[in-house]
């Protein structure tokens, strides 16, 4: 794929979907953080389920810390792995109050020092909430950017540093999200939805079967 297509992939998922957002329910940016931490290896409809409980009962670091840890627990114990995910966001709302007034800061560096929070939630908080132009780059994005030809990359890291030299600055800020629910609901991993995606003919591996097709 060729700058010029990257340029009309983006117009044309821009065009069709002009707001895009994340599918994670939430009201503030400490809402965000720990959903997107409890996301992790879970899908946003199990944490949007145990969120919708959690959230109304406590919302903020100290709310979650006087919950304790076995009361945190009794709220996500339907996410996977939730045992660690509850620790991680114990010492993290513990450390937002000690370091950050309770605030979840808008800092790379600060958001990665907190228990559970890795490079990619990190960029989720800081492109969501603090409207920076970064990329955060998971399973569907990775197997996206590979197969069109968007961006490729051997892991996670090399494809989020193509994608950002690659893609145009206008639409920087909303790339994540466009790119996550293409790959969520067009270009899946089993099976895409060619006869649903709106830039097949700007897709490497779409062109490549095609050819292969015309051959056989």
């Amino acid at each position: 794929m060729n700058q010029t297509q990257r340029q009309q992939f983006f117009s044309r998922l821009r065009d069709h979907n002009p707001s895009p957002t994340t599918e994670l329910n939430y009201k503030t940016p400490f809402e965000l953080l720990i959903a997107v931490i409890l996301s992790a290896q879970a899908t946003d409809v199990g944490v949007n389920k145990a969120t919708d409980k959690l959230y109304p009962v406590a919302n903020t670091p100290q709310a979650i810390l006087d919950l304790g840890l076995d009361g945190l627990k009794s709220y996500i114990k339907t996410i996977g792995l939730f045992n660690s995910k509850a620790e991680n966001v114990i010492k993290t709302c513990q450390q937002l109050i000690d370091k950050h007034g309770g605030e979840v800061p808008d800092d790379r560096e600060a958001l990665e020092a907190l228990p559970g929070v890795g490079r990619k939630t990190a960029n989720v908080i800081l492109n969501t909430v603090f409207k920076h132009p970064v990329m955060a780059v998971d399973t569907h994005i990775f197997r996206l950017s590979n197969r069109t030809g968007l961006a490729k990359g051997k892991n996670v890291r090399e494809v989020e540093d193509r994608l950002m030299k690659v893609i145009p600055d206008e639409f920087k800020l909303d790339a994540h999200h466009w790119l996550i629910l293409h790959g969520r609901y067009v270009c899946t991993a089993r099976k895409p939805h060619c006869d649903q995606c709106i830039v097949t003919d700007l897709c490497d591996e779409y062109r490549r079967t095609q050819r292969q097709r015309k051959t056989a």
